[in-house]
């Protein structure tokens, strides 16, 4: 048995992976679906990291799976206690000292969102969460999904990530081929040149938790298959990591 993880994206809640954990939990794992502090305009990385591992505990056997924002999270508990793996699905990858509002320019997120919708044929002007995040989860999911949407803090997008390399922790990657946040082609360059890491790949867009559950589950259960029993990857430097350098100011949004 594994403790898994379960890290949700900007402006959202564990809610999130509601359809995910009692799959992970019927294969004989234990789930630990975290509620960042959002809300919290004081809360910084560290804080979202502090959260998490505050949660799991003593909890040995981790995987953490990372959505969206939290792709900026998962590492910074990779280096404050011990983990098998981290799964980012979905998620924007940082580099030392990047804020997460830097990162939407220096990945090119805007371009590469605008040229999919034009190259799908759709108004490239469409921000709206039905048209970005919701279109390939069920209607009856929209409203629930809707009441788990919370007030995002901008302190995220405004400090740099205060770490000065990814942790020395197994890594796999899992991008959606349908994602009109973070697009297909954006995600396999960003991955490539960040992580030096060939992503996996889900149907789907940005929310694979909620329109794509069971192969969702399926590919973070085959990732746990591939671990050596009950391995001890991971960090066990105590403290918080000190930030590399002084705060961009912020900007960008994230799901």
């Amino acid at each position: 048995m594994r403790t898994f993880a379960l890290l949700h994206g900007a402006a959202s809640d564990g809610w999130y992976w509601h359809l995910v954990t009692p799959r992970l939990e019927a294969a004989g794992h234990e789930v630990v679906a975290v509620d960042l502090p959002v809300e919290d305009e004081a809360a910084d990385f560290l804080a979202y990291a502090d959260t998490v591992v505050d949660a799991l505990a003593e909890r040995t056997g981790v995987v953490v799976v990372a959505q969206s924002l939290a792709g900026f999270v998962a590492p910074l508990v990779a280096a404050r206690r011990p983990v098998d793996l981290l799964v980012l699905v979905a998620a924007m990858t940082p580099r030392p000292g990047e804020s997460g509002g830097e990162w939407w320019q220096a990945v090119g997120q805007a371009e590469a969102a605008r040229s999919m919708a034009v190259a799908e044929g759709r108004d490239p002007d469409d921000g709206s969460p039905e048209t970005i995040f919701l279109h390939d989860v069920p209607t009856e999911l929209w409203a629930p999904s809707g009441a788990h949407t919370k007030g995002q803090s901008a302190r995220p997008f405004a400090d740099p990530w205060p770490l000065d390399r990814w942790p020395d922790v197994p890594t796999r990657f899992l991008l959606c081929r349908d994602d009109r946040m973070f697009p297909p082609d954006l995600q396999r360059r960003v991955v490539r040149e960040r992580l030096g890491l060939e992503p996996d790949d889900l149907p789907g867009g940005h929310l694979p938790a909620l329109a794509q559950p069971e192969a969702l589950a399926e590919r973070l259960l085959a990732y746990e298959a591939e671990l050596s029993p009950r391995s001890s990857g991971g960090s066990t430097a105590p403290g918080r990591p000190a930030p590399s350098a002084p705060p961009s100011p912020p900007g960008g949004r994230g799901r």
